[in-house]
């Protein structure tokens, strides 16, 4: 069931940007990652990361069904909409104005994108030349030394996976991490962590095999600071690059096409 929060920004509120914010002129990037970390932490619930979720309403770039200004949205957030699935949200006038101006900032970004994706070419690309399922896998299809990437779309936005895709060290998740086990008689083994705890070390390793170590066995243990995922940034053109994170979006968990 949806909670007050979740469904701050529901389809009833389907409005349009228009005109200057009020609040422009207070917005700073604390305030913008602050609007951020409520999106993703309560609206992404029903809206996904992306904001895209909910048919004909895409909120992450500004596109909705008629025009308001910041001023009556914030008020919309905070006192929600009577006789609509839109409820009132528990919010302040300055923390409904931080995910506006989140909002009207990730809408900016995406108009000023050149290339728009295609899932279908980015389905093909994830299995032919980009190699993903040599370390990802989708609806039970690939390997598993890599995360399951099969309800990716409902995690991720499309700005954290072209930018995971680009640099790969720039964020890694915690539960992505690889880690290196060294035992006492020198033999390496490198995989995912699955789970690390006071006496033991779990992980898939290269060979996708699940391997369990007691520390007290090893010479040394420790995160790989690297990840081991390639850069696509020399490897694909902007368009490959659109079309394969326009498939990553897509994996909400269902099969696909």
């Amino acid at each position: 069931m949806r909670t007050a929060q979740a469904c701050i920004l529901t389809l009833a509120v389907a409005v349009a940007w228009a005109g200057a914010s009020l609040f422009a002129q207070h917005d700073t990037a604390a305030d913008i990652e602050d609007g951020g970390r409520v999106f993703q932490n309560t609206c992404a619930n029903c809206h996904g990361p992306d904001g895209d979720q909910i048919a004909g309403i895409d909120l992450g770039r500004g596109q909705f069904r008629r025009p308001m200004s910041d001023q009556d949205l914030i008020q919309i957030i905070r006192n929600g909409i009577p006789g609509t699935p839109m409820p009132a949200g528990n919010f302040s006038e300055e923390q409904a104005a931080r995910v506006v101006a989140y909002l009207r900032s990730v809408a900016a970004s995406k108009r000023s994108d050149t290339a728009v994706g295609d899932a279908s070419r980015g389905h093909a690309l994830f299995e032919g030349k980009g190699a993903c399922l040599s370390c990802h896998r989708v609806n039970g299809n690939g390997s598993r030394l890599g995360p399951d990437l099969t309800n990716l779309g409902q995690l991720r936005r499309f700005v954290d996976l072209e930018r995971s895709l680009l640099d790969p060290d720039a964020e890694v998740l915690g539960q992505n991490r690889f880690y290196r086990v060294v035992s006492k008689d020198g033999v390496t083994t490198t995989g995912r962590l699955l789970n690390l705890d006071t006496f033991t070390v779990q992980m898939i390793d290269s060979r996708e095999q699940l391997r369990s170590f007691v520390k007290s066995d090893l010479r040394e243990h420790g995160f790989i600071e690297k990840s081991p995922m390639p850069s696509y940034k020399d490897k694909l053109t902007a368009q490959e690059l659109a079309d394969l994170v326009s498939y990553l979006v897509s994996l909400k968990g269902k099969a696909t096409p």
